[in-house]
């Protein structure tokens, strides 16, 4: 597993979306509706990504949270490349995935399996890469601190 010690920004936040977007299949973005009940604004917002989105779940567990009790919306897209190029648009870095000015927590999915889960506020990511080449080419990101961690 890799952690991702500082916040990927502008060129290597858009490299490493290419590589999510090169080995996962599925991504999330959050709603948390249990810290703000009016998130009206950023529904209007994800109806950018209409053409990638395939269902919008009440969770109290997602890639990277999980909550006592409470719920909150988990939108899940396609990776496509319209829908990325509309996340590299709507933010500039990583840990700016962060409601109220954006829904939380991007995070991937490879094949049903989380492959990198984040959480914004704690400026926490880990990478699941499935094989060497994944790991490889993770590590060829000019820029991006990540370290090596065990599972």
């Amino acid at each position: 597993m890799l952690s991702i010690v500082k916040n990927p920004k502008n060129k290597v936040y858009r490299e490493l979306l290419d590589i999510c977007f090169q080995f996962c299949d599925e991504f999330q973005l959050v709603l948390r509706t249990d810290i703000d009940e009016d998130v009206s604004e950023l529904e209007n917002e994800l109806k950018v990504l209409q053409n990638s989105f395939t269902v919008m779940k009440k969770e109290s567990e997602w890639a990277s949270t999980m909550l006592d009790g409470a719920t909150a919306d988990v939108y899940y897209f396609k990776t496509t490349e319209n829908a990325k190029a509309i996340l590299k648009k709507m933010s500039s870095s990583l840990f700016e995935w962060q409601m109220p000015d954006l829904p939380e927590d991007l995070s991937f999915y490879q094949n049903g399996k989380v492959w990198m889960s984040t959480s914004s506020h704690e400026e926490l990511c880990f990478i699941y890469p499935q094989n060497k080449l994944e790991t490889e080419k993770i590590k060829t990101i000019n820029g991006l601190k990540i370290e090596e961690v065990e599972d």
